[in-house]
């Protein structure tokens, strides 16, 4: 019964048998906060019956000053400002922490003190506060970001656990991962909203966005006519430059073709009163803060109206009549003396040469019927006398008279017998050739006057229509000629169909247009709702009559024909067959969307007809402009850093091909494996693990532990790590293509633990034995300072792993690492006569006195 007395004495003490009447719970091991917010911990405590709190803090270290209580928060100058404890004296231990910091990230402890000697205690394993923040977003560029520059936006996140994964969007599209996103040669389709999100433990954030505003010069300028292009002499013109830039246009400055100097200002260009000396090719350049661009030219040319082409016609046409009038009448009179002057002469040689000839009407042996220019000398007529006549040489010329005689065989007997004393001597000869020349003159004569007298008659406009070549001219002085039957253009560009057209002279232009329709009336496209806003006459109204379309469309695809009406009731028509034009977009074909790292593969820029122009094309990986101009873009040995969304364009052009995705499959690189925390791992962590490997399809990542599988996924997460989670830790990437390996050592450290005090003695000492003492512990790092107390001595009384006792008394050793100390249970040394009793109040042996006093041991 004795020997069991000091152990009833024992288990009366509160505390020494009840450890779990203490105990402090949290809600939560681990909490993450946003930078600047305010974090609650709430939790609560509980202590033995008899116990009366006296202090209750919370502190964020295990490690406390020698012979000093841990720190408390609500005393320290980085804390009394901004924590405010929530909880009571009683059981409830509620913390509230304001405007947190990064540096705050810790482990925080909540401690209370009762009444009692021995009511201690702190509420280990804590909570684990981690600071995070909203990424920002940084630019690299100045404010002013203008098209071709290089954009650099970095991703900054000050957060624990640190960040894992950074994720880039614009708008919410996807646009890239890691910290740093690059934009080469940024092209002003890529303005807009840009964030990141940050991924890791504590969850996602994502940052506020930021705007980029690519700046560029004007382009797309063109100057276009308010008019259809056909403008009469007075009319009033106005010309409007359109483009489009960022910022927008500040200075519109109108040129004329070869002058140097501006003749106008303004989008819009107006001249009133036009005529012939303004006519010109005009164009405008458009100025914003980046730079300027110019315009192509466009004719603007002044017609004559209807009218007075009609008036100068006919004024020529009238000076030329009497031109004709003129010489021929001087024609006339010139012929008429030299006529008169060759008669007189050949008569005086005929009446000295005259052979008188007589003629045998009655001959059966006349071969012809008619004998033509014969000299008939007449005889008198009746009751004359037939001797009497004019000498030869006083015959009036105008009694020579040629004629014709027709006589037929019986009827010219006949006649020759009933008037045979009527005609007497018939002389037959061939007139000199002097004669006839004079006669053929004289009827050359005859038949202009005939002719001018014709004219005279005739009625004037009937006269005038004669004058003008061509009024009855064939289909062949109709027509309309294209430069290109076919055409076949991008989608959304500019499209100018070049023709001529002629007419007969004579005919005058009141209208002209454009048409998709050959019928007998086919509608103007210049009224037509669907197109115009869109085209735009080029020609005129003499012979040009191209016409520009601009942004077509699919729906465009037709064939058009240019229609033309003149003044006459006849006068239209349609040029036919006209030209086809074909509206296509552009798109990005391969062999396959996949392709192994290594090989070849081969992209081309394809559209639905062939591109009229010479085209050069424009190649883009992630809207990043490659240097490749050809239609077909060869990968001889594709990269991984060759995968991306593909589009093509034609230079000059805006439209874009939607993106076609080239996949580069390879196998896992060699995986990384990162850890969350710091390089210190301190017992009660959360550790997060992140295997890293860079593959495509995307491996599947496996965790070991030496060879004990672990679990799944490229992060594995230990809670509350123990110091038996340390060891060598394996993650495994495979995908189909490959597979690989890497290792990560986790080195858990933790503060002294089962720190007991031994004695060398078997425990019955006699007084003047030598006391040792000895320290013994378990931790990671291993201890660097023991130390040793004597119960109610504020110093130590001694130090190293092993001490010798000079006196009796209560001894306990305290053992100290980088991590933080634990001190052992009281060690009694008494000496009772020759006997020297020792005791070890929560150890593993108790003997001795009932007299020993039971000291605080930490949990």
């Amino acid at each position: 019964m004795a020997r069991l007395l000091p152990l009833i004495v024992l288990l009366m003490i509160p505390g020494v048998c009840c450890q779990s009447g203490w105990d402090v719970n949290y809600s939560s091991s681990h909490i993450c906060a946003l930078k600047g917010s305010t974090v609650t911990i709430n939790c609560t405590y509980k202590y033995p019956t008899g116990h009366h709190i006296r202090q209750v803090f919370w502190t964020n270290t295990l490690v406390r000053p020698s012979n000093q209580d841990f720190p408390n928060l609500f005393k320290e100058s980085e804390y009394r400002e901004r924590i405010q404890y929530l909880g009571d004296k009683q059981h409830d231990c509620s913390v509230r922490l304001n405007d947190v910091r990064h540096t705050d990230s810790h482990k925080y402890y909540f401690r209370f003190i009762t009444d009692k000697y021995d009511g201690k205690w702190i509420g280990i394993p804590g909570v684990t506060l981690n600071i995070t923040d909203n990424p920002v977003i940084s630019i690299s560029s100045s404010g002013v970001i203008v098209e071709g520059d290089s954009v650099t936006l970095t991703c900054n996140s000050e957060s624990n656990p640190p960040v894992h994964n950074y994720s880039w969007f614009k708008e919410k599209t996807f646009v890239g991962s890691g910290n740093i996103y690059i934009i080469s040669n940024i092209t002003s389709d890529l303005s807009g909203q840009y964030k990141c999100k940050t991924s890791h433990t504590c969850g996602e954030k994502y940052s506020e966005p930021v705007i980029l505003n690519v700046l560029y010069r004007p382009r797309n300028v063109t100057a276009s006519i308010s008019s259809s292009g056909v403008i009469v002499e007075g009319d009033s013109v106005n010309l409007t430059c359109s483009s489009e830039s960022n910022p927008p246009v500040h200075i519109y400055s109108w040129f004329k073709e070869n002058q140097s100097s501006s003749v106008g200002s303004g989008q819009t260009f107006s001249i009133s009163n036009f005529n012939s000396s303004l006519s010109g090719w005009f164009y405008c350049v458009a100025q914003n803060e980046i730079g300027s661009q110019r315009s192509d030219a466009s004719l603007v040319t002044v017609h004559p109206s209807s009218y007075g082409v009609f008036g100068i016609t006919a004024a020529c046409g009238g000076l030329l009549f009497i031109a004709i009038i003129i010489v021929l009448i001087w024609f006339m009179m010139r012929n008429r003396r030299v006529a008169k002057t060759k008669d007189a002469a050949v008569n005086q040689q005929d009446d000295q040469s005259r052979a008188i000839k007589h003629v045998d009407l009655a001959s059966e042996s006349a071969n012809c019927d008619d004998v033509q220019y014969e000299s008939v000398k007449p005889q008198r007529l009746r009751g004359e006398q037939t001797t009497a006549r004019k000498a030869p040489e006083s015959r009036d010329p105008e009694e020579l008279q040629y004629a014709t005689v027709h006589y037929k065989r019986n009827t010219e007997m006949r006649r020759s017998e009933e008037n045979k004393n009527h005609y007497g001597n018939i002389t037959n000869h061939k007139p000199d050739p002097s004669v006839r020349s004079n006669e053929e003159d004289t009827l050359l004569i005859y038949s202009s006057v005939a002719m001018v007298m014709s004219i005279i008659m005739t009625p004037p406009p009937l006269i005038f229509l004669l004058m003008i070549h061509g009024v009855y001219s064939a289909d062949d002085d109709w027509s309309v000629t294209y430069s290109s039957s076919h055409i076949c253009a991008l989608k959304n560009s500019t499209v100018t169909i070049n023709c001529t057209y002629k007419y007969p002279t004579g005919h005058n232009i009141t209208e002209v247009f454009w048409t998709k329709s050959n019928s007998s009336k086919p509608p103007n496209l210049f009224n037509e709702s669907e197109y115009r806003e869109r085209i735009q006459y080029l020609g005129d109204k003499q012979h040009d009559c191209s016409v520009r379309l601009n942004d077509v469309r699919h729906t465009d695809s037709h064939e058009y024909y240019f229609r033309f009406i003149t003044d006459k009731y006849d006068g239209k028509w349609i040029g036919n067959p006209g030209v086809t034009l074909d509206v296509t977009d552009l798109q990005v074909e391969s062999e396959g969307e996949t392709v192994m790292e290594g090989h070849s593969v081969t992209l081309t820029c394809k559209s639905r007809c062939s591109l009229t122009d010479i085209s050069t094309f424009i190649w883009l990986r992630n809207r990043q402009t490659l240097n490749d101009t050809n239609k077909k873009l060869i990968l001889p040995s594709v990269r991984r850093e060759n995968a991306g969304d593909y589009r093509c364009a034609v230079q000059g052009h805006k439209l874009t091909s939607p993106p076609r995705r080239l996949n580069v499959f390879y196998p896992p690189d060699d995986p990384v494996i990162s850890i969350s925390s710091s390089d210190v791992i301190v017992e009660g962590d959360s550790v997060t693990l992140t295997c890293i490997s860079e593959s495509n399809p995307p491996a599947n990542i496996r965790w070991f532990k030496e060879k004990t599988f672990l679990g799944s996924g490229n992060i594995y997460i230990i809670s509350n790590i123990r110091s038996d989670h340390s060891g060598e830790y394996k993650c495994k990437a495979r995908n189909k293509h490959g597979h690989k390996y890497s290792a990560e050592t986790l080195n858990v450290l933790y503060p002294p633990r089962n720190v007991s005090a031994s004695i060398s003695s078997s425990g019955v000492i006699v007084e003047g034995d030598s006391v040792t003492l000895t320290c013994i512990s378990e931790s990671n790092p291993p201890v660097h300072i023991y130390s040793w107390f004597k119960e109610n001595q504020t110093s130590s009384v001694g130090s190293g792993q092993s001490f010798r006792a000079p006196e009796s008394g209560w001894f306990y050793c305290v053992s100290q690492n980088e991590v933080g100390s634990q001190r052992s249970a009281a060690f009694s040394v008494t000496v009772k006569g020759n006997v020297m009793f020792y005791t070890i109040i929560g150890g593993a042996l108790v003997s001795g006195s009932a007299e020993n006093q039971v000291v605080e041991t930490e949990k």
